[in-house]
């Protein structure tokens, strides 16, 4: 495939994610206000898209409460500040198995199995312009915790996300996620400018080599819209990597506390490096509006 950079480059901030981060540094926001704020900051840094978890305000463990969420979308809808919303749909997918010898029933403390409809109550109550379909089930790094996605639960979830007038944005941890997605389209289930984010170097799914990262680009279709991120000291890097590759670009505390070596990051200054890496390559930075105009997104009201 010959090198075709992308010339208009929107970038997404990760806010907060669901990891178990929120000890390891003091600005992985927690509360809504929290996440809002950082929200808010990241946007005026450069940020066209920010992509929101929530959080247990008190404990910072990963929620699905609807109320936290309202909260987050209806205080970045009610600033000064434009920025497209991107909400998780990645929870209520979570099997954590009782151990090698007796894998059930599943442990307690972890699994959080929740039906489409369940799955996607955020997302139809807050209707953000884009919400994440996680396109495939995977191991993650712990040594029984399963991400479950099954092809009968991504048709129902996709179905119902367009339906609603929001875009999915496909995250697409390995090739075969990719494969499927296209399935999803062929369908009818998902539109044919599908939006797909390139999750690289996640345990235990797509290396962020470069080689394995190519191979994730060639196998998205020319009408898609890519985006790319790599983990930890690899997300600056995977900056550049993506806008050489024609994609676009995702940053934040989801994935990557540092700034520098011993130096921790705010959301906006890893937005802020971004957009100076981006603008160093003879690229531009989009914003908001151009994004819902490139992606044919839809601003809506929330419900109630």
């Amino acid at each position: 495939m010959p090198l075709t950079m992308n010339r208009e480059v929107f970038i997404t901030c990760a806010v907060t994610g669901s990891g178990g981060t929120q000890d390891k540094s003091p600005h992985v926001p927690r509360s809504p206000q929290q996440i809002a704020d950082s929200a808010i900051a990241a946007a005026k840094a450069g940020a066209a898209v920010v992509h929101c978890h929530v959080r247990d305000p008190e404990t910072g463990a990963p929620s699905r409460d609807l109320g936290l969420f309202r909260e987050v979308t209806d205080r970045i809808r009610d600033s000064a500040t434009d920025v497209v919303l991107n909400l998780t749909a990645g929870m209520g997918g979570d099997i954590v198995f009782g151990g090698i010898e007796n894998p059930l029933p599943p442990k307690e403390v972890g699994t959080d199995m929740a039906g489409a409809t369940e799955r996607v109550a955020h997302v139809a109550d807050c209707l953000p312009e884009i919400c994440t379909l996680d396109c495939g089930t995977m191991n993650f790094a712990e040594a029984d915790y399963v991400m479950t996605n099954t092809p009968g639960m991504l048709q129902a979830m996709g179905r119902m996300m367009t339906e609603l007038g929001v875009k999915p944005e496909i995250e697409a941890f390995d090739t075969g996620h990719l494969w499927y997605a296209k399935q999803l389209v062929a369908d009818g289930i998902l539109e044919p400018d599908a939006l797909v984010q390139l999750c690289m170097g996640v345990p235990w799914g797509a290396p962020d080599d470069l080689n394995t990262f190519m191979a994730m680009v060639n196998n998205v279709p020319d009408t898609w819209t890519f985006s790319a991120f790599g983990l930890g000291r690899n997300q600056m890097p995977y900056v550049a990597a993506s806008v050489l590759a024609g994609g676009n670009v995702r940053v934040g505390l989801e994935d990557n506390l540092m700034l520098d070596r011993g130096v921790l990051a705010t959301n906006a200054q890893l937005v802020e490096r971004a957009v100076g890496i981006i603008e160093n390559l003879g690229a531009r930075v989009i914003g908001p509006q151009e994004v819902r105009d490139k992606l044919g997104l839809t601003k809506q009201a929330p419900r109630g």
